[in-house]
């Protein structure tokens, strides 16, 4: 399924070597082949992905950066292995676990994503710091843009460092985003090994009693 309308995830940034190059449509083509070869991982290096974004949302979700396997498909958190829809519908905030391809339905249950970081690399810690840095303004400014109440950062060093924050801790943090309130979560990947599905799961919960306890 399409995700909807939007700009691109980061626009704006540059990756190293030059603009990120746009992902591959993430319609009937992408359905097709579901699982990139090894080949077409190695090519979605660099690539962007569309956000999944509309205006007034309840959270905007943001990643880190796209991994190849998300480059390769143009869903967002698409590699097997990856906690965040789990999490999404143990927090309550899906009735159902939707598949990646599933992101185009997230609009109509008041959420979004996007990307600290718009260009894709196999593992988040081959961002600079001044990449995230960079990418924190152009968060700022997308969120003014499309004003969510929400803004939901998923890593809490990738926040640490793009914004300034050393000593940020997950949950709520105390200065607002261009308006909206700001929540730091774990990192979903599955190299995460300090969360498992559950705490992730409850993790994401809080956030959503937050939200409904605000709305």
């Amino acid at each position: 399924m399409a995700t909807s309308p939007g700009a691109p995830a980061g626009a704006g940034g540059t990756g190293r070597g030059g603009r990120p190059r746009p992902a591959p449509g993430t319609g009937d083509a992408a359905r097709r082949s579901p699982r990139p070869t090894r080949e077409e991982l190695a090519a979605a290096a660099e690539r962007t992905i569309p956000d999944v974004i509309a205006p007034g949302l309840d959270v905007l979700f943001v990643g880190i950066n796209p991994g190849l396997w998300s480059a390769a498909t143009g869903w967002h958190f698409a590699r097997p292995g990856n906690r965040f829809w789990p999490a999404l519908h143990r927090g309550g905030f899906t009735p159902r676990l939707l598949h990646p391809s599933e992101q185009g339905e997230l609009p109509g249950l008041g959420l979004g994503i996007t990307n600290m970081v718009a260009r894709a690399s196999a593992r988040a810690d081959e961002l600079t710091a001044a990449e995230l840095v960079e990418g924190a303004k152009i968060l700022a400014g997308k969120v003014e843009r499309y004003r969510p109440r929400w803004v939901a950062v998923v890593g809490v060093t990738a926040y640490r460092i793009g914004f300034a924050r050393p000593k940020a801790a997950f949950g709520p943090q105390p200065e607002p985003l261009a308006g909206a309130r700001r929540w730091v979560l774990p990192n979903p990947s599955g190299l995460n090994a300090h969360f498992t599905p559950e705490t992730l799961g409850a993790a994401f919960a809080e956030l959503r009693a937050a939200v409904a306890a605000t709305g």
